[in-house]
This record gives structure tokens, sequence and C-alpha cells, in this order.
């Protein structure tokens, strides 16, 4: 599993922050445990994703749906492309690119794709708030 130390566009302590708790949380559910994700999913999260027709709605939502894809499959690779992140005020989008593989019923998936996490700052650390992502089109 490969995830990016920084992205180029790394300019301020702020930016800083938010990528290393991205790269942590990408972490927890890549090589780690995905309930550790409740340790950086806001507790009113709310998600966006390519399998579920409507939002996922809370943390613990959230956390259930990434334990429930982690535990069907082992993840063999994660790279993260070309990171963009903004910074407004204690808010924060990053947005980047994604290649993955798994294993799943003997077979070995390979996708790409495109993530969005909008962070807010409380309490003195940044916390997804919001996440939407989904494979290249076509």
């Amino acid at each position: 599993i490969v995830i990016l130390d920084e992205p180029q566009n790394m300019v301020t302590d702020k930016a800083k922050e938010v990528w290393e708790t991205l790269q942590a949380l990408n972490r927890a559910w890549t090589e780690g445990s995905p309930e550790d994700l409740s340790n950086y999913f806001h507790k009113d999260m709310v998600a966006i994703t390519a399998t579920e027709k409507k939002r996922l709605e809370g943390r613990d939502a959230c956390v259930a749906s990434w334990t429930a894809f982690t535990n069907s499959v082992k993840i063999t690779n994660w790279k993260e492309i070309d990171p963009k992140i903004d910074i407004y005020g204690d808010a924060a989008v990053v947005t980047y690119y994604f290649d993955m593989a798994f294993e799943s019923n003997g077979r070995t998936m390979e996708i790409g794709g495109r993530d969005m996490f909008v962070f807010v700052k409380e309490a003195g650390r940044w916390w997804a708030v919001a996440d939407q992502f989904s494979p290249y089109p076509g």
C-alpha cells in the first residue's frame, strides 16, 4: 500500500495538518482497523458512496459501511494521486484521485477513482464531516 507523503501544493501548516489527518484516516481502513475511523469521522458525518443509493448519515453509519467493505475484501494496494487541499478558515476541502487493488472471492480487482473530503477543525483537531467518492466514469 502506497500513500503519498506530501502533495506538491502543501503550503500552510493547516494544509499539512489536514493532509496528515487524511493519510491517517486512509491508513485506518486500508491497513489497520476500519473501526478506528471513529477517531476521524465527525459524529455528524455524511457520505455519498458509489455503492449506496442514499447518503450515509452519522459517524456510526459511515464507519459501518467502510468496515463492511474492508471485511469483505483484502486490500492489496492503495495510492492517493494528485491531492489538492483548499483551506477556508476552520474548514478544508481535500480532493484527490486514487488507485486501489483488492481481492474478493478469489479475484483481484483494480479500480481507480476520485475522492472529496470536507474537514472542519473542532476542539483542536480536524474531523471529516463529508465524503463523496466514485470510480472514474466509463
